[in-house]
């Protein structure tokens, strides 16, 4: 399950996953166009990128800044959602 964290401006969402047994977390990327979706997957905190699908190199750039800047508080919120899963 992921959990959505922002949608940019371009209608992009940003959506993580929680920590994965092995600590990290995944996000996912999609952008509404016609008849159907641009995804790709990003792996933190190694930032591995996977399953591009309509997104430029240039756009990954872009969007690798974005997660580098945000990374700090997508894996607390992350971690949060795994700690009130174990704790409920």
């Amino acid at each position: 399950m992921l959990w959505s964290y922002v949608t940019l401006a371009d209608e992009t969402q940003v959506a993580y996953s929680d920590v994965r047994e092995d600590g990290t977390v995944l996000v996912g990327i999609e952008r509404p166009v016609d008849m159907g979706f641009d995804s790709a997957r990003c792996l933190l905190p190694a930032y591995r990128w996977s399953g591009v699908e309509g997104f430029s190199e240039g756009e990954i750039k872009d969007l690798e800044l974005f997660l580098r800047d945000n990374a700090p508080l997508i894996m607390e919120l992350a971690q949060r959602r795994g700690d009130e899963r174990v704790v409920a």
